[in-house]
């Protein structure tokens, strides 16, 4: 007999006198704050018209994100040439699609695809060609910049993490001992000092006349940052390997790079997936710090668009909407991951029935 959703509340929520206190004071709580909520952000709010509008009503002015989204999402961008940041994010998505479709995974058109997206994308943000009028990086900004650090953090900081994680476990102690000294000395310090290392000291290092983008410099500062942690977790996934996969690679006489890239390396990644996905996450978030070093990401875009006097008590309301952008990509991050979680475990347990 399948049990009732009466037999699930009663097990779960009522099953004794302290618990029935609990879910009952629990449900109080909720039921209040949530009747206010529902109250000021759509009974009493504002959808549309202008700050006289919202300054009459008692609940959520919305009509602030119609009015500043376009400064929101694309920051000190020239207004006339937005189209262009808009249609990098339309090839950045596609790019993503693909990449994290299953019938792209083992393609080997993945790495030349994001290098045309990435070039496209430079080369309709930056302009100068093609008719594109010249926009500089310190003029980039909002959604599509924080895409861009973002991409650019996770594919060059993974293939960094793995080789970290594997030169840490090296029997050669040069490469250990690297290894070692680089993520130890990276995780040390906070992003902060890599980014202004990046910015202000790097250059001082670089030949006379020599100059290497702004940008760049933060991305691969970003990027080794991400990979120093990122490493660790691997590191973690390759220790948990069972031991008997390395004795029956050897016993195949199989090599250490075709053992280490086809047997153990797919079952660690397998292994510490949520733990990459989490930093995955965060490394979408640590963009935001550089508004430290004068970039306009979405979050310093914000902040920047609330200085108008009109609508500057409407903070709350543009805040909570760039807080739904970063909890939608990391849903949507965290859900794929646990997707491909299933799917493997999935294919594995196939393959140990046949």
């Amino acid at each position: 007999m399948q049990p009732t959703a009466i037999d699930w509340l009663r097990r779960n929520l009522f099953s004794s006198v302290l618990q029935t206190v609990l879910t009952l004071v629990l449900l109080t709580v909720i039921v209040t704050i949530g009747a206010k909520l529902l109250r000021w952000g759509v009974t009493d709010a504002v959808f549309s018209g202008g700050a006289a509008e919202c300054r009459a009503a008692a609940g959520a002015c919305w009509a602030v994100i119609g009015e500043k989204y376009r400064p929101i999402l694309f920051g000190l961008y020239p207004y006339e040439q937005q189209w262009r940041p808009a249609l990098c994010m339309l090839i950045w998505f596609v790019s993503v699609g693909l990449s994290l479709s299953p019938a792209c995974w083992h393609s080997r058109f993945l790495w030349p695809l994001w290098g045309v997206a990435l070039v496209a994308m430079y080369c309709l943000m930056s302009g100068g060609v093609l008719g594109l009028s010249p926009v500089q990086s310190a003029d980039w900004g909002g959604l599509p910049l924080t895409l861009l650090l973002f991409s650019g953090t996770v594919i060059l900081g993974m293939p960094v993490s793995v080789a970290l994680a594997l030169g840490r476990r090296s029997p050669l102690p040069f490469f250990r001992g690297l290894s070692v000294i680089f993520i130890e000395g990276l995780r040390g310090v906070p992003l902060i000092t890599i980014l202004f290392v990046a910015v202000n000291v790097f250059p001082l290092f670089l030949p006379t006349n020599m100059e290497v983008n702004k940008l760049l410099r933060i991305i691969v500062g970003i990027a080794l940052f991400f990979a120093c942690y990122q490493a660790e977790v691997i590191r973690g996934g390759l220790q948990s390997v069972p031991r008997g996969q390395y004795e029956a690679a050897t016993v195949l006489n199989l090599g250490y790079w075709h053992t280490t890239t086809k047997i153990i390396l797919p079952q660690a990644l397998r292994i510490c997936l949520p733990a990459v996905t989490n930093h995955i996450i965060a490394a979408m978030k640590n963009t935001s710090f550089v508004i430290i070093i004068g970039l306009f990401d979405m979050l310093t875009a914000t902040s920047a668009v609330m200085q108008d006097p009109q609508w500057r008590r409407y903070y709350i309301e543009t805040y909570i909407f760039i807080a739904a952008i970063y909890i939608l990509f990391g849903f949507m991050l965290s859900r794929y991951a646990i997707w491909v979680e299933k799917r493997i475990d999935a294919s594995h347990h196939a393959e140990g029935a046949s």
